[in-house]
C-alpha cells in the first residue's frame, strides 16, 4: 500500500518540477499586466542591471519595461532629450505616481545617456 501512494507522490513532484520550470523558462513578464508592487521591483532590478556598453534606445526600454509612468521631452536644433521616469520605490499610497517615487532615464536622440538622480540634472542642464 504505500508502494503506489510513494509512486503517486513521486510523479505529481516530477510533473510539478517539470512545469514550474517550463513557466520560468517560458513565460516573459509582462510589465503591464503586473500589479504595481511587481512591476516596481522589475523596474527596479531591470534598471540596476542597465550599463552605457550596450546600447538601450528608448524602444528597447519601452519593450522592457512597458510605458513609462512620466515623460518628458524637448528639441534644442538638431538634438532631441527625453526623460522617463519608471516607479522603482513606493512613497505615498495615494494612488498618483511622482517623480520622487520614480528613477528617470535619459535618452538623447532616443538612445539611453544616463539613469538616476544625475540623469534628470542633466535634462534640466542641457
Amino acid at each position: 500500500m504505500k508502494n503506489p501512494v510513494v509512486k503517486y507522490v513521486g510523479i505529481g513532484f516530477i510533473l510539478y518540477a517539470v512545469f514550474a520550470a517550463s513557466v520560468l523558462t517560458f513565460y516573459e513578464d509582462d510589465p503591464d499586466q503586473m500589479n504595481w508592487e511587481d512591476r516596481q521591483s522589475y523596474n527596479l532590478k531591470f534598471i540596476n542591471k542597465l550599463n552605457l556598453d550596450h546600447l538601450h534606445t528608448i524602444e528597447s526600454i519601452v519593450e522592457q519595461l512597458g510605458a513609462p509612468d512620466i515623460t518628458e521631452a524637448r528639441k534644442n536644433k538638431d538634438t532631441t532629450l527625453q526623460v522617463m521616469f519608471y516607479r522603482t520605490k513606493h512613497a505615498k499610497s495615494d494612488g498618483i505616481t511622482t517623480k520622487d517615487e520614480c528613477t528617470p532615464l535619459l535618452f538623447k536622440n532616443g538612445k539611453l545617456i544616463a539613469w538616476g538622480i544625475t540623469a534628470f540634472e542633466q535634462y534640466n542642464a542641457l
